[in-house]
């Protein structure tokens, strides 16, 4: 038996045996990938006359079997196993696929579920039911053997002007890493033989662009690089064991992301120890001609990727067909190509595919449960005067464009939404793939949104007596439906306004890849909507059904609630209802700031001492600087307070940690989940620290007047920023602690002290806060 058959052997020893036996062909094949779809006949099946052709040397990577075929999941598990047995049985030396699928929100494709968006995710300020939506996602993606998802989003968001704010954990590093880990251990679980790739991207500092345009440069210092957005890559690398990594398409001071050593293999393999592989954004290689103008040809693109770090290009191999020239002719050198290709092998095997290549099939479960619990834990009760929850016996006016359109409630990379993207893209490329028959395919997807529930049912279930008018849309102008809304609106006790986005990719949608706004007010005529609809004299609840904070300053104290509900996925329309008749508590808080006008941005909670305000009067002339809403916030159908904190060492040791407790009570008369905060503060280092700094959370689950004590531990570790000599340092000196209820509403203060001589962290950081409750 050759050494790289025997599954008794470390996986590393037999990628390396297995590549001493590859040709320069095979061994580029490796690196590369496919779309799915070119793999089928026009009446879409398996063609081993096309694979005869495209995958003879094998291949590193299926680009989306089911997200880019329309398959149901049967025919996905089918098709794979068909590209398995063909690559196993038909290559030379028999290496198998990663397949892999996009899986922000749930796998993208027929037949899943669809789960919050990620900045739903991250306002349930839950990293345990993250990490259980993830392994739901997992058990999906492992019966259609897919071996790698294209997730999570670990960018950190500060400017909500970017369309792709929806696909983050939101603007704090700590919850993005907190989060970010809880998604890749789910992903990938315990066993990656049984799991599935988890991929980090964009790397690095893609949310961070100039206007909050797409694919935009990012000009960060090397500070705020390493101690904002690289940070929660780093957390995932070295706490949850990521396996792949994806560049960002943006450039960093001059340097295209993927083009840039120092960044893919510097920091991310030789400083953290990263040993997984490093894949391409789609069509990333080949911008490094097209787009950045940098490479002259596609030739030189897979000169700078591969130099740089890149292992994998995605989705299909273009750039790198010429590493055959490039290697033949000196230009790089075979070392550096099988660097690359020892990587995916050692992949390949480490996942077990040489020994079970191939899907178990069948339908997927429903994973409604976890959904729904993650669709209700995501609301954000952003306002409320009182008027919620509401009685069941009152009479409702449910208005707005998302009131009856489940499409709406879905973001940009789940399959019903995402779909019509692929179909232009494919069908506008010279891709040797079948035509898409664009009539089936609407009609199935119109036939799969109308399984999702929509808002309107969900109250018809609750409610007494409703009055819908659909009133506007989205983005036409048209004024027309506010009459028959208005009359709706005035036999009601209450009018209930869903009101938001349509994500997507597409040029008609609002939110998503590509879709940035200029000044962050309501899609088209919304706003003005709301505004008629407060002269009726009712009282007036919205319903935002966003993906990113929009300013809300125009009809803020005009309303009597407000809602955020972000983009829920499939159990979001149930969710709200239990929340608006209250058989649900709101328990959700903002991972983002909302400013009151897109001029302020950027706003967010940790600005450095002369940072968050306009020295010396303060406010700007014409706004306040304080966000709308800020980062943390959530209000509940009952109360909490804070009180007894207790800092139980008042002077700790340089490299030894500090154990906060603080007593959380349930004041009202209701069950309630409350998500108590800590803030860390710090003056006098040897750098400008934030005035806050997020550096723990517990989410507490409290009956009505009783009290749990929250514990923090927190190991200096923890405290580290980067000195002026840009070494991660822990510095001796005073640290406030702030915890409370959001970062403008704190409750309780207290200090502590880190004594010693300034200490270098090490490579086995402590990145989180140790968090119990009592």
């Amino acid at each position: 038996m050759d050494l790289y058959k025997n599954p008794n052997v470390p996986a590393k020893v037999r990628a390396k045996d297995l590549l001493s036996k590859m040709t320069l062909e095979e061994k580029i094949a490796q690196l590369g990938s496919v779309w799915s779809y070119e793999l089928l006949t026009e009446d879409g099946k398996f063609s081993v006359e096309k694979a005869k052709e495209i995958l003879k040397h094998g291949i590193g990577q299926i680009t989306r079997p089911g997200g880019a075929t329309n398959f149901e999941p049967p025919e996905v598990a089918k098709l794979v196993n068909e590209i398995q047995k063909f690559l196993v049985e038909n290559t030379r030396l028999g290496i198998p696929a990663i397949m892999h699928e996009e899986c922000l929100a749930g796998y993208m494709g027929l037949g899943a579920t669809i789960f919050p968006q990620p900045i739903g995710m991250a306002s349930t300020w839950d990293p345990e039911l993250v990490e259980k939506i993830t392994s739901a996602i997992r058990e999906d993606l492992r019966k259609l053997g897919i071996t790698q998802g294209l997730a999570p989003v670990l960018d950190v968001a500060r400017d909500p002007r970017w369309g792709r704010t929806e696909e983050t954990f939101g603007e704090s590093p700590y919850l993005v890493a907190k989060m970010g880990v809880a998604y890749v251990k789910g992903l990938q679980g315990s066993d990656i033989t049984k799991g599935v790739v988890a991929t980090g991207k964009h790397f690095a500092g893609y949310s961070a662009s100039e206007g909050g345009k797409n694919w935009a440069p990012t000009n960060i210092p090397p500070r705020e690089l390493r101690e904002v957005f690289l940070y929660p890559f780093e957390a995932a690398v070295k706490e949850a064991g990521l396996l792949s990594i994806m560049n960002s398409y943006s450039e960093i001071d001059g340097i295209p992301c993927a083009s840039n050593r120092e960044l893919l293999t510097d920091i991310l393999r030789r400083t953290w120890g990263f040993e997984g592989i490093v894949v391409s954004d789609y069509f990333a290689v080949d911008m490094l001609a097209a787009y950045h103008r940098m490479a002259k040809n596609k030739a030189e693109a897979a000169k700078y990727a591969l130099e740089a770090g890149i292992d994998i290009e995605l989705p299909k191999t273009d750039c790198y067909l010429h590493l055959k020239s490039l290697v033949e002719n000196g230009i790089i050198s075979e070392k550096l190509l099988d660097e690359a290709v020892l990587r995916v092998l050692t992949l390949k095997f480490l996942l077990g595919l040489f020994e079970n290549p191939y899907a178990e099939g069948g339908s997927l479960n429903d994973h409604n449960d976890i959904a729904l619990e993650a669709s209700r834990k995501s609301i954000v009760l952003l306002k409320n005067n009182g008027i919620l929850p509401l009685k069941n016996d009152v009479k409702i006016a449910l208005v707005g464009p998302t009131a009856n359109d489940v499409r709406n409630l879905l973001g940009d990379y789940s399959y019903l939404v995402h779909i019509k993207t692929l179909l232009e893209n494919v069908n506008a490329t010279t891709f040797n793939a079948p035509k898409f028959n664009l009539k089936k395919v609407e009609e199935l997807v119109e036939a799969h949104l109308k399984k999702i529930p929509s808002i309107l049912a969900e109250f018809a279930k609750r409610a007494k007596e409703i009055y819908y008018a659909k009133g506007c849309d989205i983005t036409d102008p048209s004024r027309e439906g506010f009459a028959e809304a208005l009359e709706a609106a005035k036999k009601a006790d209450v009018v209930v306004a869903v009101v938001g986005d349509r994500s997507g990719l597409t040029i008609e949608c609002t939110s998503g890849e590509s879709r940035d706004m200029a000044n962050l007010k309501l899609p088209g005529v919304q706003e003005e909507f709301i505004l008629e609809l407060t002269k009726v004299g009712k009282p007036i609840v919205v319903v935002l059904v966003t993906g990113r904070p929009y300013s809300l300053k125009a009809f803020v104290n005009k309303v009597n609630a407000i809602v955020q509900l972000w983009l829920p996925g499939e159990t979001g329309a149930q969710a709200l209802a239990e929340v608006i008749f209250g058989q649900v508590n709101p328990s959700g808080k903002l991972p983002i700031s909302f400013p009151a006008s897109a001029g302020q941005i950027p706003v967010f909670h940790y600005v450095k001492p002369s940072g968050g305000r306009s020295c010396w009067h303060g406010n700007y002339v014409d706004e306040d600087v304080k966000p709308l809403f800020p980062f943390g916030h959530g209000l509940s159908y009952t109360t909490f307070s804070y009180t007894n904190l207790r800092i139980e060492q008042q002077e700790i040791p340089i490299a030894g940690s500090v154990k906060l407790k603080v007593d959380v009570q349930n004041t009202g008369e209701i069950y309630g989940e409350e998500v108590v905060q800590l803030y860390i503060s710090r003056e006098h280092a040897s750098v400008t620290r934030p005035v806050k700094e997020l550096k723990g959370f517990a989410r507490v689950k409290l009956q009505p007047k009783e009290t749990k004590t929250v514990v923090f531990e927190i190991h200096t570790d923890v405290l580290a920023y980067y000195d002026r000599d840009m070494k991660l340092v822990v510095e001796p000196g005073e640290y406030k602690v702030l915890i409370g209820s959001s970062a403008e509403d704190i409750r309780c203060q207290g200090n502590f002290k880190v004594v010693g001589e300034k200490r270098l962290v090490q490579d086995n950081r402590v990145f989180f806060t140790n968090t119990k409750i009592e």
